[in-house]
């Protein structure tokens, strides 16, 4: 089993961090689409990601069309807090890319407007607009490798 995981203009150094931590822990790749709010030098990206870059498989991509050209369409799913149906309900599929937006803007209009059928979101109850992007992508991709194992 594969996931792929991409960060559309992450922003947050710490965030893209421990989403690099968290892919050395599932075998996950991850994608940086740029532009990114910070410099992969940054001491805080590194801090949060520990000793474990190394174990990442990492892409950058110079901008969507990059990434697009890169990983097919059909690949992908998408997760916002604009998506009618629940991330428990997505097929996740083996070589899979889940795609997250940033932090402050979420995910494009143009790729909402796009791909509406694909769009995913988590449910929340309570008063809170968005979850931490980190903690976002840990939810799914959790989530994913569960249902792809039960299919083993």
């Amino acid at each position: 089993m594969a996931l792929h995981v991409a960060l559309v203009e992450p922003r947050i150094p710490p965030n893209t961090g421990n989403i690099a931590r968290l892919c050395a822990a599932t075998g996950t790749t991850l994608h940086l689409i740029e532009p990114l709010g910070f410099s992969l030098d940054d001491q805080a990206l590194r801090r949060a990601g520990l000793d474990y870059w190394d174990a990442v498989e990492l892409w950058i991509h110079p901008g969507w069309r990059a990434f697009r050209e890169a990983v097919s369409r059909d690949r992908c799913l998408y997760f916002s807090t604009h998506g009618e149906r629940s991330f428990w309900d997505a097929p996740y599929r083996d070589r899979g890319c889940l795609v997250f937006g940033n932090e402050a803007d979420g995910l494009p209009e143009r790729i909402l407007e796009k791909y509406p059928d694909r769009v995913y979101r988590i449910p929340m109850t309570g008063p809170v607009r968005s979850l931490n992007l980190a903690t976002a992508v840990g939810i799914v991709v959790y989530e994913a490798v569960r249902q792809l194992n039960a299919h083993r």
